[in-house]
């Protein structure tokens, strides 16, 4: 009886535990801000990179924790980048963070419209039928070359200095610090809601569906919810870009954005949010030097890590470094 009585307790103080901040977790943010003054001249890549981190955690709500496979989270990403980019270069708002919110938003409705009939289905069914949203997403950018510009994209996106005072550099030092911030505000929403009971009951239903059902949990509901969480982020991800980069193409809405953001998690590992981090990190910085490299063939590489990983490391490198952790501390 005893040993029943304390089993409860043993797994609530368990998840309390998991709630509080570790020293380790304090690294990659370091590790950020250290590069900010260790490479002051690839700040344009850190910032991409940034976004990329931002994209790929959007991803890990839903794919890491909710067991919802995508094919099409580029959809959102490119919604978020054209509200952004048509709200400066058509409408001619400029403010960069009003901005933000505005292509979360959008984001958050197209994940809400999509979600709600989509997420009625599992599976190979809801694979497709994600791709199938962003194909025709894309095509009906494609199809309103007035709105979108077409494959020639939406430009002259002029963004306004950041709180009226921070220009932009020719460097990208304002707008790596302004992406940064904007990740680490994303995190804290991310981090709370995985370590919430709402982030438990997620879980719940991607170890097993029918269980939740037969418990009287409200699947469907808090599936879309999660959905168009990760809908918003992903948008306000894909505003970055394009005030980062001046520009919005059809690229952003391109499937093959969904398949790069998917292979980041996979390289960093899912289900564990800074594993956004690592795969996002590791993959742009194969891609920045392979491409150096071999401008025809650099995606063979790109490959070759991602079937090693696979095979090697099912949890991502990121599960592979704390597998390493563990037996390092098993030694001493």
């Amino acid at each position: 009886m005893a040993g029943t009585e304390r089993s409860p307790g043993a797994a609530a103080e368990f998840l309390l535990r998991r709630h509080r901040w570790r020293p380790a977790e304090a690294l990659p943010w370091l590790i950020a801000i250290g590069a900010y003054f260790a490479f002051p001249d690839y700040m344009a890549l850190g910032t991409q990179i940034l976004i990329g981190i931002l994209f790929a955690l959007s991803l890990d709500l839903i794919l890491g924790y909710a067991g919802i496979v995508t094919l099409g989270h580029a959809a959102f990403f490119g919604t978020g980048a054209y509200a952004a980019g048509l709200l400066a270069a058509r409408l001619g708002w400029g403010e960069p963070l009003s901005a933000l919110l505005v292509a979360g938003a959008c984001a958050a409705l197209a994940g809400l419209v999509s979600g709600w009939v989509l997420l009625r289905y599992r599976g190979l069914t809801l694979l497709m039928l994600t791709l199938a949203a962003a194909i025709m997403l894309y095509e009906l950018g494609n199809a309103r070359a007035d709105i979108t510009g077409g494959f020639d994209g939406v430009t002259g996106i002029v963004v306004k200095p950041l709180f009226g005072r921070f220009q932009y550099d020719l460097y990208g030092h304002t707008y790596y610090l302004y992406a940064l911030a904007v990740l680490f505000v994303m995190f804290l929403v991310a981090r709370r809601i995985v370590y919430s009971p709402f982030g438990q009951a997620l879980v719940g239903i991607r170890e097993n569906l029918r269980r939740m059902q037969a418990l009287g949990s409200p699947v469907h509901r808090r599936l879309v919810t999660i959905y168009t969480i990760s809908a918003a982020m992903a948008g306000v991800a894909g505003g970055l870009f394009a005030q980062s980069n001046a520009f919005v193409t059809l690229s952003a809405l391109g499937f093959e954005r969904s398949a790069t953001v998917l292979i980041m998690l996979i390289l960093g590992g899912t289900g564990r949010l800074y594993g956004a981090f690592l795969g996002a990190t590791i993959y742009m910085l194969l891609e920045d030097s392979l491409a150096k490299l071999s401008p025809e063939f650099w995606e063979l590489g790109v490959g070759l890590v991602l079937v090693l990983t696979v095979l090697f490391a099912r949890g991502g490198l990121l599960g592979l470094l704390e597998q390493a952790a563990r037996r390092l501390r098993r030694w001493r």
